[in-house]
């Protein structure tokens, strides 16, 4: 997992909180929100202790914060979208390049489109129908739930539950040995439900102990590593 120390945001900002902004083309701010006004083209918005806003169809080259959360609107698109403490949620058709927090969940709205990676350390990721990711989906602690919607990549966790609802996954599926380090932690065996009408186009690989529940109308893929508790049954329960 790439997540980037935000940290470093802060001499940056502190050393460009005086400095004056030019045709609100890029905003940085130490305290306090930052919000990009709809229909408006921005650069870079930059915040330390505060969320960021971007309305609906606005367009916003970079969005990151280290305390605080990002809320994309409706048809607003923005390139790199990244914040340490807090979510990131998109609304309806938004789009984004990448979206990566470390602790608090990523939410996507119908139709939302990303280009490559969404990576969150201790979220959840869901999805609503009709999202289409290019890259991989990928988190430590939190589950994933994908709804009616497409993975380019890969889709990888260590400790979190996975539940896929209709949904295709092009890569592998992957839940990875835990590391010893802050990252990881003691949760229970986690849940794989591979739901009616979904599919895994590559590998699904459980290098620890899995239960596994596929539905009989899902597609999947090899597995390997440790021997998941398999059940195939048409009323595959709900995540926990």
């Amino acid at each position: 997992m790439r997540i980037r120390p935000l940290a470093a945001l802060i001499p940056l900002s502190l050393a460009l909180a005086a400095a004056p902004v030019f045709a609100d083309e890029n905003i940085d701010k130490v305290f306090g929100g930052i919000t990009a006004e709809a229909g408006r083209e921005y650069g870079s918005l930059s915040s330390v202790n505060g969320g960021i806003t971007i309305r609906e169809g606005a367009t916003v080259r970079k969005a990151e914060t280290v305390n605080g959360g990002i809320k994309i609107d409706d048809n607003a698109r923005v390139g790199d979208a990244e914040t340490v403490n807090g979510g990131i949620r998109l609304g309806e058709g938004a789009s984004a390049r990448s979206l990566e927090a470390v602790n608090g969940a990523v939410k996507l709205g119908r139709n939302a489109r990303i280009a490559d990676d969404v990576e969150t350390v201790n979220g959840a990721v869901r999805t609503e129908a009709g999202v289409v990711i290019g890259g991989n989906v990928e988190n430590v602690n939190g589950t994933i739930h994908l709804d009616r919607s497409e993975v380019g990549g890969d889709v990888i966790t260590t400790n979190g539950d996975i539940t896929l609802e209709g949904a295709t996954v092009r890569g592998e599926l992957r839940v990875e040995k835990p590391n010893v380090g802050w990252w990881s932690s003691n949760k229970g065996t986690p849940r794989v439900i591979i739901g009616a009408g979904s599919t895994v186009g590559g590998e699904m690989v459980f290098e620890h102990e899995v239960e596994l529940y596929v539905h009989p109308d899902a597609k999947v893929g090899k597995q390997s590593g440790v021997s998941p508790r398999m059940i195939d049954r048409p009323d595959a329960p709900r995540e926990k």
